[in-house]
C-alpha cells in the first residue's frame, strides 16, 4: 500500500525540480545565445510543473501557516494558474509571431495575468517567511526571485533576466529538496 504522505509531496518536490530546470537551463543558455524557438519551448511547457509543486510547497508548510498562509496559497495558485497560460502564450505563441502583431488588448491581458501572479507570489513568499518552515534564504527568495520574474517576462531579454531565471531554478530546487527530504507527519 502507498503512503500518500510521503508520494504526493515528492510527486511535488520532483515537479517543483523539472520545473526548476525547465527555467534555469534556458535561462543560462539565454544568457549567451538569446531566446531561441527551443530554449521557449522549454519554458513555456515547463510551466506544466508549477501547480504541483506550489501545493507540495503549501503541503510542506501548512502547519504553520495559519489563514494568512491559506489565502496566500490561493492568491499564488490563481496567479500560477493565469502566469502559466501567459508564459505559454509568451513562449509557444507571441515569440513565433511578427513583431508587434499582437493587438493591444492582448498585450494588456498579458500584463494584468502577470500582476495577478505578482500578487500571489509575493503573499506566498511573505507566508513561506513567516511560517519559518522552509529555510530563510530561499523562503525569501520566492517571494522576490518569482516577482522578478513576472516583471522580466514582458520585457525584453537581457543578461539580467537570465540570472534571474536561474536564481529562480535554485530557489526551486532548494524548496523542493526541503520537501523531498521532510519526514511525513504521523497520522
Amino acid at each position: 500500500m502507498t503512503d500518500n504522505r510521503i508520494v504526493l509531496p515528492r510527486f511535488g518536490a520532483v515537479c517543483g525540480v523539472v520545473l526548476a530546470l525547465s527555467i534555469g537551463v534556458p535561462g543560462a543558455v539565454e544568457a549567451f545565445t538569446g531566446e531561441t524557438a527551443f530554449t521557449s519551448a522549454v519554458i513555456g511547457l515547463g510551466t506544466a510543473f508549477g501547480v504541483p509543486a506550489v501545493l507540495a510547497l503549501h503541503g510542506h508548510q501548512a502547519h504553520a501557516s495559519g489563514r494568512f498562509g491559506v489565502f496566500a496559497f490561493g492568491a499564488n495558485l490563481l496567479g500560477l494558474g493565469v502566469f502559466t497560460g501567459v508564459a505559454f502564450a509568451l513562449n509557444l505563441v507571441v515569440f513565433f509571431l511578427e513583431p508587434g502583431s499582437v493587438v493591444p488588448f492582448t498585450q494588456v491581458v498579458l500584463k494584468a495575468g502577470s500582476l495577478v501572479f505578482v500578487a500571489g507570489s509575493a503573499l506566498f513568499g511573505a507566508s513561506m517567511v513567516r511560517a519559518k518552515v522552509f529555510p530563510a534564504v530561499p523562503a525569501w527568495g520566492y517571494g522576490i526571485g518569482f516577482v522578478s520574474l513576472a516583471v522580466f517576462a514582458v520585457l525584453p531579454d537581457t543578461p539580467v533576466s537570465a540570472l534571474v531565471h536561474v536564481a529562480c531554478a535554485a530557489v526551486l530546487v532548494w524548496l523542493s529538496v526541503t520537501v523531498w527530504s521532510a519526514r511525513p507527519a504521523l497520522a
